[in-house]
């Protein structure tokens, strides 16, 4: 690990100075290139010479006590060192993480769908909610959200809605929400005070680029309609609406939330998009052992893995066994905890299956 931590060293300084050199910041496409690649190495190369200067600092202090006499001295001696090697050992944990293959998909703007599973209007009715907190917690991370499709419930619950979130990290925090998420509550149409269990699913999808995804047209067949609203009553009076299905594997998108057909049609294709790289993803990581996969991982659809108790005031991720009695804040948007704990799990299952816990 240290030859690579080495090796990395010299590639930042090696940008450093290419970054500087006036001929390279001529050509503004190629300097750009350079500066990211250099932005991306910086935060591992600060915390490798953080590392350097403590353990100098460290073998600088045994040196001193070996050598001092004095009482008070050596124990003040003593004391630094504990810091130290308390210091270093956390060091040591953080370039681990850093050295960690990175996910290309983690800086992407995502597509959010949730969709009401068992449990009828109930089920629509939690989508709703999780709608609700995904974009709360989008507004709190300064994030914008796009609304790309929805299907209404007459009592103001979704069947299915996808909608866009653009920001900066947003696929990197929001991917492990993948998978069916349970609700135990008593609905408001249930008079005798009985819980009900229902779902949703959520399908987290980054935004695709087109050199990622290469989409014949002739592969695609474009249908149009009249956009409908709440109990099928029609909201446009023109063949707004678009249904757009991929023929090779059958998957279809909806999108008539735009009065614009040209508008739906954009919107349809980039859900498509995101929807064939996901198949794709999916396919690949099944040829990958499942030893070398992280346990946490993103989730599939059908992985059951949260359930929201109304009663109790608790929310459960049974991925890592962790319970929170918040139900109400996490609700309104309040889950980084359980996402900076999915994060902090995947990372150590990575390591895990990485061998990364050799010693530097």
């Amino acid at each position: 690990m240290l030859q690579k931590l080495n090796f990395i060293e010299a590639k930042y300084d090696e940008l450093s100075m290419k970054i500087s050199d006036p001929t390279i910041m001529a050509n503004q496409k190629e300097w750009q290139k350079l500066c990211k690649e250099h932005s991306d190495l910086e935060e591992v190369v600060v915390k490798y010479r953080e590392f350097k200067k403590v353990e100098e600092d460290l073998e600088f202090n045994k040196d001193m006590l070996s050598e001092e006499s004095d009482k008070e001295l050596k124990e003040m001696i003593q004391e630094e060192i504990k810091s130290l090697s308390q210091r270093e050992e956390e060091l040591k944990d953080d370039l681990r993480i850093l050295l960690l293959p990175k996910d290309p998909n983690d800086s992407k703007n995502v597509f959010v769908e949730v969709r009401g599973g068992a449990g009828g209007d109930e089920a629509a009715l939690f989508a709703a909610n999780l709608f609700r907190m995904y974009t709360r917690y989008a507004e709190t991370k300064r994030w914008k959200v796009e609304l790309m499709s929805s299907n209404e419930t007459d009592i103001g619950g979704f069947k299915e809605v996808v909608f866009m979130i653009k920001g900066n990290g947003a696929y990197s925090r929001l991917k492990y929400e993948s998978g069916a998420h349970r609700v135990q509550r008593v609905p408001d149409t249930e008079s005798s005070g009985r819980i009900h269990t229902s779902t949703a699913t959520v399908a987290v999808l980054p935004e695709v680029d087109d050199v990622e995804i290469d989409v014949n047209p002739n592969d695609i067949r474009v249908d149009v309609f009249r956009a409908s609203g709440n109990g099928g009553q029609c909201v446009n009076t023109t063949d707004s609406a678009v249904r757009m299905t991929h023929l090779p594997t059958g998957i279809v998108v909806s999108c008539q939330d735009e009065k614009s057909q040209l508008k739906n049609k954009e919107k349809a294709l980039k859900i498509l998009k995101a929807r064939l790289y996901e198949k794709a993803e999916a396919e690949r990581n099944a040829a990958i052992a499942e030893d070398r996969r992280s346990q946490v991982g993103t989730g599939d659809r059908s992985e059951r893995i949260r359930t929201y108790n109304y009663p109790q005031g608790r929310v459960t991720d049974h991925r890592i066994g962790l319970t929170l009695y918040k139900l109400e804040t996490f609700m309104n948007g309040d889950i980084d905890e359980v996402v900076d704990s999915l994060i902090t799990a995947d990372q150590a299952e990575k390591m895990k299956a990485m061998g990364n816990t050799e010693s530097l």
